[in-house]
């Protein structure tokens, strides 16, 4: 079994979206004064690798606490494609992975943009999933989508339709994720994106990782 770690560290100078604080870690107790370490963490729900959840985008929807854990484990597969270099991402690109995606519940794009985490590039420009594929993936009954980016749609759009699309068909969105192996394209895996259980949370950070039984 190998276990690929799938999720950006949290800590100062990470890539936040536009208007999210950067998270904050205070020492609150000290081996010297206290007789053990304790640190006092400041951060957004939105903060590194998360999860989105309906609440997000719509007053009254769902929140973290109407999912179980196995809401966020599922047979993923982990789709390249690198090649809309910072464009849209249509139907027609992700028709020619279909066959992979037959029986999945997550979906996981790779686009690329992920070589750019640390850097202002990372927050604009990024490729987005236009409205005609993400209905096309609903198709599949996915648990969830994920993505490479800081977001699934861009900081200038209006309305958020992605999200509020995937949102209200009960598709998670998880953002920021990472692809160390290039061996992972193509391939299915068991995915797992186990949110912080915060009460009332719209999203949470999560630890991505997928699971290869070889």
């Amino acid at each position: 079994m190998r276990v690929i770690d799938l999720s950006h560290s949290i800590g100062p100078g990470m890539s936040c979206y536009p208007g999210t604080p950067q998270p904050q870690s205070v020492p609150f107790c000290t081996i010297e004064a206290d007789g053990f370490n304790e640190r006092m963490l400041t951060f957004s729900s939105h903060t590194g690798t998360h999860v989105d959840l309906p609440l997000h985008m719509s007053a009254g929807a769902s929140s973290l606490d109407a999912f179980g854990a196995e809401r966020f484990v599922g047979l993923g597969v982990v789709l390249d494609v690198e090649s809309v270099s910072g464009g849209t991402i249509s139907p027609a690109l992700l028709q020619s992975h279909r066959e992979l995606m037959e029986g999945v519940e997550f979906v996981l794009l790779h686009t690329g943009w992920g070589h750019h985490w640390g850097t202002e590039k990372y927050l604009s420009g990024y490729p987005v999933l236009n409205l005609e594929a993400a209905a096309w993936l609903a198709g599949f009954k996915l648990k969830g989508i994920g993505v490479d980016t800081v977001s699934v749609d861009s900081p200038d759009s209006e309305g958020y339709p992605v999200h509020n699309f995937f949102l209200a068909n009960d598709i998670l969105i998880v953002e920021n994720l990472v692809y160390p192996d290039r061996r992972l394209f193509g391939m299915n895996v068991q995915f797992f994106c186990l949110p912080l259980k915060l009460e009332g949370a719209e999203a949470a950070p999560v630890r991505a990782v997928a699971v290869l039984w070889c």
